[in-house]
């Protein structure tokens, strides 16, 4: 197809924004493409990125878009008239028929690589539906914008010729993934500053050896604070050991630290003095838990966030399970994230999901992940099924995006042992972990595993010991609220629940109020699901666990005596028989596995080497077929099928994981309705209504939350997102036992 060029009159892009002045299509294609290009050059594809930009929105030239353009600005609607496929086209034409999904995908979703095969096709041949709108876009365009037509392709980043095999196919993906990643935010970035009349807003680059010099001195400053403790001297070795590895090349790196050893600090201290050696230009961090995403994004803002509150905060806190894209597909209009800090701490179901989307408002923020430090703190949280996609999408951030990956943990998972890491370069930072858990070991487990253990016996003997500060875990929210109730009845002091069915801003109170009471020696019992058991830093003298996987009960320990005040905590392993567990062949592989390893009359949890014979055990236990732990995503990866792909992958199973906004203290309902109707409105509003509303969302299993909304209990706000009108209450949040009043909120 040959199109030739003509001078045209103005061309639009957006209607008028509140200044009352439209959007020039050229100004879009060439402010977009000037984003794309300072996003993609991180990763040498920067050329690439910017001719993907330039003629994302190409079909927006045609007369029946401009025409639509005019209705929509009367009526205050939506255009209605497609215009992805002549940029689809022109990207096809000049990058390759895969780039073509960059440009089709860019509102509703990258497509599968048969429908660009099916576009390009109908086009060449002249039979497309649209054919004479395409030629009439790509030739209005044109007389603006010259360089959507190339006499020569645009050039591909070189490595991607020189990898062959599955290793080139799961390669080309993750370039997709970042390129669109890269037009996306740039197309929402400049739409949005048309909108608001101001120019686009792109932070500037850290300076990471600014920041890792206010880290060591804030740190400082802290430890000097705080009680001094028989563990000092050892995390200050274990800082000193793993920085003198910050200047080591760049790649994947393990930090294996037992529980109260000081990885939160130590791994952030690496990252940034790495980041300062090397040109990185932020440091992501992310955390299997919410609750302990804002733990560590409190600890991280302490430690960087500027003294002046007038420059922009050095961390950003992003944990929102919010499906962005909705129904409408309209992602425009959402408040989405694009990660534009230095130093980011979020969940690793927001890393990955993002990563595997294939949608415009969770993918737009993944560019930031090349030239960047990856912080992956607890990773024997990862889930088992999906280790294959994980490992292979972290070994391609590494050779081929600049990326660093620093992998921690207690209980460090023998990830080198799966094929998506043969072969690549693994760096220990603490040189004799052996010797390291032997001297921080500060635990003694007792066991109870009868016929005779029952949740009466166990409230029985939780609430009348002697020392009056006990933690106990268990794995369901459900057993959680059975507990607590069994507690309420007996305990002395106070008895404390924590779980994901309260909203982030009553688990973060509720933690301080913990630590207050533990700091005054005071009574308290604690009962919590599995959120609590990896990096919040709490200290009980006794904790109680339900019988678990082996990392989560070493896990659960290191709340245990975490300081080292005793000369010896005790953690009680207990099985009752109607406890409950997750429905999940993975959850029995690494129960069964455990039982082989580790117990009364085996090895501790804490036992080096029996968890390097538990890992391949649970791993071999799961089955080493094609789909095994997530490999038939990497398949689907291979073929480009993008949407197949994030159906697939799943971190927490659809049915759980609905947000729910929850109004506790009628002091926030304006702010919080304000906030929602920002979210409901037709302009862009940018991320701040969600990140605001994140206090205020708790989390419901998704069938409970279907019959929720058919009760009339919640409405829905945006996606899957809903406005809670239940009751609440004051301790256990969305209580699943708690019977239902719909007149009233429980405060």
């Amino acid at each position: 197809m040959e199109i030739s060029s003509s001078n045209v009159a103005p061309l639009w892009a957006h209607s008028r924004n509140l200044s009352g002045v439209r959007h020039t299509l050229e100004d879009h294609l060439r402010g977009s493409a000037s984003l794309a290009r300072q996003f993609g050059s991180v990763f040498g594809a920067g050329e690439l990125a910017e001719y993907l930009a330039l003629v994302h929105d190409v079909g927006k030239g045609a007369c029946a878009w401009q025409h639509g353009l005019d209705l929509a600005e009367q009526k205050r609607g939506r255009v209605g008239v497609r215009h992805k496929e002549a940029g689809a086209w022109l990207a096809a034409s000049h990058a390759g028929v895969p780039f073509g999904a960059i440009v089709q995908g860019h509102h509703g979703g990258l497509p599968d690589h048969q429908k660009i095969k099916d576009l390009v096709h109908a086009v060449k041949a002249g039979v497309h539906q649209d054919q004479a709108v395409i030629e009439e876009a790509i030739r209005q365009v044109s007389g603006v914008v010259p360089e959507i037509t190339r006499a020569e392709r645009v050039p591909l980043p070189a490595w991607l010729a020189q990898r062959a095999g599955q290793d080139g196919r799961l390669g080309r993906d993750l370039l997709l993934r970042m390129l669109f990643s890269c037009v996306v935010d740039a197309d929402f970035l400049d739409t949005s500053a048309h909108f608001a009349n101001t120019p686009a807003q792109v932070r500037a680059d850290a300076d990471m050896a600014h920041l890792a010099k206010v880290f060591d001195d804030r740190r400082q400053q802290a430890l000097a604070r705080r009680r001094p403790s028989r563990v000092d001297g050892i995390r200050r070795r274990v800082y000193e050991e793993v920085l003198g590895s910050a200047p080591g090349t760049p790649g994947m790196y393990v930090l294996h630290v037992p529980t109260g050893g000081g990885k939160t600090l130590t791994s952030a201290g690496f990252a940034l003095h790495h980041a300062a050696a090397h040109g990185h230009r932020r440091i992501v961090v992310a955390v299997p838990y919410t609750s302990i995403t804002q733990q560590n994004a409190r600890t991280y803002r302490d430690m960087l966030d500027p003294d002046d509150p007038s420059p922009p905060p050095t961390v950003l806190e992003h944990h929102s399970s919010v499906d962005l894209d909705g129904a409408n597909g309209h992602w425009a209009r959402i408040a989405a994230e694009n990660w534009d800090a230095p130093f980011v701490v979020t969940t690793t179901v927001q890393l990955f999901e993002s990563l595997f989307s294939h949608k415009p408002a969770a993918m737009r923020k993944i560019h930031r992940l090349a030239g960047s430090v990856i912080v992956l703190d607890e990773v024997q949280a990862l889930p088992d099924r999906l280790l294959a996609p994980i490992l292979s999408a972290l070994r391609g951030l590494v050779e081929h995006f600049g990326t660093t990956v620093v992998l921690t943990s207690a209980t460090q998972p023998t990830f080198w042992s799966l094929n998506q890491l043969n072969g690549l370069p693994r760096h220990q930072l603490i040189s004799k972990p052996v010797e390291l858990f032997e001297e921080l070991r500060r635990v003694t487990y007792h066991w109870r595993t009868g016929n005779d253990v029952t949740w009466e016996s166990m409230a029985d003997e939780i609430g009348t010991h002697s020392g009056g500060q006990t933690l106990t875990v268990v794995n369901t929210t459900k057993d959680a609220a059975r507990l607590h109730r069994l507690l309420e009845d007996q305990a002395r002091g106070p008895v404390l629940h924590l779980s994901t069915r309260m909203t982030a801003e009553h688990r973060r109170t509720t933690i301080e109020h913990i630590r207050d009471l533990l700091d005054a020696g005071s009574d308290v019992h604690v009962v919590s699901t599995q959120l609590i058991e990896a990096g919040v830093d709490l200290d009980f003298p006794r904790v109680f666990r339900a019988w678990a996987p082996a990392e989560s009960l070493q896990q659960a320990a290191g709340r245990c005596n975490r300081e080292g005040h005793q000369d010896e905590g005790v953690v009680v392993v207990f099985k009752v028989h109607d406890a409950g567990q997750p429905r999940d062949p993975v959850y029995t592989a690494a129960l069964e596995a455990t039982a082989a390893h580790i117990g009364p009359d085996l090895e501790r949890p804490d036992n080096l080497d029996a968890l390097n014979q538990y890992y391949p055990l649970r791993y071999t236990l799961q089955g080493s077929g094609p789909a095994s732990m997530g490999a038939g995503i990497d398949t689907l990866r291979t073929k480009l099928d993008f949407p197949a792909v994030a159906d697939a992958f799943r971190m927490i199973d659809d049915t759980f994981n609905q947000p729910v906004v929850v109004i506790r203290n009628e002091s926030d309902r304006a702010a919080i309705e304000a906030d929602i109707a920002a979210l409901k409105s037709r302009y862009p509003c940018g991320p701040e209504p969600l990140r605001r509303l994140q206090p205020h969302t708790a989390q419901l299993p998704r069938h409970e939350a279907n019959t929720a909304l058919t009760n009339g209990l919640a409405k829905p706000i945006i996606g899957d997102l809903l406005l809670w009108n239940g009751t609440y209450h004051p301790q256990r949040g969305l209580d699943p036992t708690q019977p239902e009043d719909r007149t009233a909120f429980v405060l």
